[in-house]
């Protein structure tokens, strides 16, 4: 267990960019983790989704685990306010 957030996604996938986006606009720590690139990181994911490469998944210091979380719902658990757009 880690004392960051952890965002698994991949480049090329919409809303792993959105998720990025969301915290590096609010200045938010994480670690970023492309399951394309990190096999172990692509392993994590798959076991976390029932052998499904769902991104992103976002897993919180506290356990809890989001995974291609409504923007909005991610911006509620993060306390900040939700992007008025997003490309």
């Amino acid at each position: 267990m880690t004392d960051k957030i952890t965002v698994y996604g991949t480049t090329w996938c919409g809303d792993s960019r959105r998720t990025k986006k969301l915290f590096d606009d609010n200045k938010i720590d994480y670690f970023w983790v492309d399951i394309d690139r990190d096999m172990n990181g692509k392993m994590i994911v798959e076991d976390i989704n029932h052998g499904n490469r769902s991104v992103p998944t976002i897993v919180f210091p506290d356990g809890t685990i989001l995974v291609e979380p409504p923007i909005k719902a991610l911006a509620e658990k993060l306390g900040v306010e939700p992007p008025k757009s997003f490309f």
